[in-house]
């Protein structure tokens, strides 16, 4: 039987594996000397709360599905109807089609054609590659259209290290603002995050916390730790483009316990609406290609002796 998600795409990198999907362009597992580093799912399963895929031409929400472009209503197919939002773009449950693999390394590009709420063509591709930073993630965009085009890139991966429980580990995120948010988690204004439970720049134990939250004015070189007890870490990067983040602790997630927490930590390059308050977006010009980068970056475990063999 075909699986969910499509092909899966093997990688190997000494004791780092991965297996990355063909639809969403998705990570469904990532382990470093056998221990996961997200959370996986099992390949005959979509993936539970839009695990490791990937968020474009927009992450996170668009307020009712509706935006402006020069002035005339675009309407975009209302995908978390529940809230009664747009979300997470329009490439989650579309196939990508493999462009180049070898042992470590896999791109993937996918067309973004015109349709109701985002009249643009937008060529783009994915390439995840294992090395000695662990997981590289680098994204293209190339407007083949006759107009700028509104982009933003986001993922999705939850955060785990090997067996230890989330709720056991320390989340560090150097971010000086936060973006509140009503009760259809939309964006309603950003406050400063310092003196308040949302300033995790000291690192905060994830039992102690409850999120769903974006965070800008992330300090330079963005970098957002999780560590364990026993001194392991991952740490998700981004490169200029990934100013923004999202945090969420999900505490219903598919493969998890009652009671457990699974913890993604979402790169974006605008936060959640931008396509209405034009924060982050980037305007791709007619045959422009934007390049953007972020990875997934483990220390502390007893296969690091080699990766610094490679350094």
């Amino acid at each position: 039987m075909r699986a969910p998600t499509g092909d899966q795409y093997e990688l190997e990198f000494g004791d780092l594996t991965a297996t990355i999907t063909q639809v969403a362009a998705g990570i469904r597992t990532l382990r470093y000397g056998g221990a996961d580093i997200v959370e996986p799912f099992p390949e005959d399963a979509t993936p539970p709360s839009a695990d490791g895929i990937v968020l474009m031409p927009w992450p996170n929400r668009v307020k009712d599905g509706v935006w402006e472009l020069d002035g005339v209503p675009q309407r975009l197919a209302l995908t978390e109807p529940a809230l009664g939002n747009a979300s997470h773009g329009l490439l989650r449950y579309r196939p990508y089609t493999l462009v180049e693999r070898s042992d470590s390394a896999v791109t993937q590009a996918a067309t973004i054609y015109p349709e109701a709420g985002y009249p643009f063509i937008l060529d783009t591709t994915v390439t995840h590659e294992l090395d000695t930073e662990g997981l590289t993630v680098t994204h293209t965009v190339t407007n083949r259209g006759d107009r700028s085009a509104p982009v933003a890139i986001g993922a999705h991966p939850y955060l785990r290290i090997g067996d230890v429980p989330a709720t056991q580990l320390r989340l560090t995120v150097h971010a000086g603002t936060r973006f509140e948010t009503d009760d259809r988690l939309n964006v309603t204004g950003e406050a400063p995050v310092a003196g308040t439970r949302f300033d995790l720049s000291e690192g905060t134990v994830v039992a102690d916390l409850d999120l769903n939250d974006g965070f800008g004015d992330l300090r330079a070189p963005a970098e957002h730790v999780l560590a364990a007890p026993d001194g392991r870490t991952v740490t998700l990067w981004g490169d200029a483009s990934f100013a923004y983040v999202q945090v969420f602790t999900h505490r219903a997630f598919a493969t998890k316990e009652p009671g457990e927490v699974a913890l993604a930590v979402e790169p974006m390059t605008a936060p959640a609406n931008a396509l209405n308050t034009g924060q982050g977006l980037h305007w791709v010009e007619p045959g422009e290609t934007w390049t953007a980068e972020w990875g997934i970056r483990p220390r502390g475990f007893a296969s690091d002796s080699y990766l610094a063999s490679w350094g």
